[in-house]
């Protein structure tokens, strides 16, 4: 995760949540979280436009959110 933050360091924001805290157990279950870690790419409309669980795929990550904002 900390590559993927420092690779998109000047495109996205990027939140990290735990499921054992309020909003993080919220947010689980609004999206339906089955496994951690589970990594969301949502669009400037909070449109969910990736979803990853488990073993994240950097690349795919960095795709998304350049598809974002190029």
């Amino acid at each position: 995760m900390d590559g993927i933050e420092r690779d998109l360091e000047d495109q996205a924001d990027v939140l990290r949540l735990s499921v054992t805290d309020n909003v993080g157990r919220e947010l689980a279950a609004r999206y339906g979280v089955r496994q951690v870690p589970t990594l969301f790419v949502l669009d400037g409309e909070g449109n969910v436009v990736l979803r990853q669980s488990g073993r994240l795929n950097r690349a795919k990550v960095v795709d998304a959110v350049e598809g974002l904002t190029g």
